[in-house]
């Protein structure tokens, strides 16, 4: 009976293991080539035909699979996360979303389970590793991304006033900085010229994306091109004005964050030492660290002190977080 539960247990965590790398895997190498290259020949053709068949493509590529459908069932909100997901750059579903958090959640479950640790404690605890290791991996892809684009963003305004000067219109000038600029700008701005392309507004188009990537630098730019629309005046020196300012606050961003890089780093220590230190003692003896989950005196004492340390981490976090 012990092999056959052994057995068991290693088939669920290679099983996990599996799903976790096909949510998370990456497209095949060959498909990826053929669909820059089918994306290219659309973008470069006159054909109506070609542009017919591109626009069929986008519309089934936009509609719900039963996959997703399936996911949203059990997803709180399935909109912003789709949001999320879209903001990483990464053409990840809800599905695949889905499978990697429940395939995680198994896997540290069964981990757990293995090492000793009650199924009562263990399976919260997988959910709760299901639930937030996904979210923060995400909110990192989504925070260095927003970086990636804050960074270039005033590169493509600049190349947009030498195009404004020398007598392109506003809608060619984002068609450049869409073929001349690398992802994630240039991603981001192909977006609005393929919509503008297809009767789009540029407004609404610009809109879009500023939604989608939530970032006040973007906002100031739609906003910016707005107001310029209202009232009129010189596109090229407003567009000038705006990139010295945004080069001026990313600077600022940088002083802020050398000033606080010490209080943040004592904060990441003093917050993970508690866990580093129960993690070497699990591993070192881990038969008396068990009795934190079975002594009721040491649950409640250790579910206080996980209280207390996210209070502080709290404060913390507040103090050193400044916004411009």
């Amino acid at each position: 009976m012990p092999s056959m539960t052994m057995l068991l247990l290693l088939a669920g965590i290679l099983g996990t293991a599996m799903l976790v790398f096909g949510a998370f895997a990456g497209p095949n190498a060959g498909k990826q080539v053929t669909r820059r290259l089918d994306d290219l020949r659309e973008r470069h053709s006159r054909s109506t035909d070609v542009a017919a068949a591109a626009q069929m493509k986008r519309i089934f590529a936009n509609r719900q699979n039963k996959g997703d459908g399936f996911a949203k069932r059990f997803i709180p909100n399935p909109a912003l996360l789709q949001l999320r997901l879209s903001q990483t750059g990464y053409s990840w579903t809800l599905a695949q979303y889905l499978m990697a958090s429940a395939g995680l959640a198994l896997l540290v479950t069964f981990l757990l389970i293995f090492k000793g640790v009650p199924p009562l404690y263990a399976l919260p605890f997988g959910m709760l590793i299901g639930v937030g290791l996904p979210h923060l991996v995400v909110s990192k892809m989504i925070k260095r991304r927003v970086a990636k684009f804050t960074a270039r963003f005033p590169d493509a305004i600049e190349l947009m006033v030498r195009g404004l000067r020398s007598g392109l219109p506003i809608s060619e000038t984002i068609a450049i900085v869409a073929e001349e600029l690398p992802d994630p700008v240039g991603t981001e701005f192909r977006a609005v010229a393929d919509k503008m392309r297809i009767g789009r507004t540029m407004d609404a188009a610009l809109q879009e994306t500023a939604t989608r990537l939530g970032t006040p630098e973007f906002q100031f730019y739609v906003i910016s091109l707005a107001i310029q629309r209202e009232t009129g005046g010189n596109l090229a020196e407003t567009l000038s004005n705006l990139a010295d300012v945004l080069r001026k606050r990313a600077q600022m961003k940088l002083k802020i964050r050398a000033m606080s890089s010490e209080s943040k780093a004592s904060a990441y220590i003093v917050g993970a030492l508690p866990f580093i230190v129960f993690g070497l003692i699990w591993f070192i003896n881990g038969q008396y660290m068990q009795n934190f989950f079975i002594d009721q005196r040491l649950i409640i004492a250790g579910c206080i002190g996980l209280v207390w340390m996210a209070i502080g981490a709290f404060i913390m976090a507040k103090m050193v977080n400044f916004e411009i």
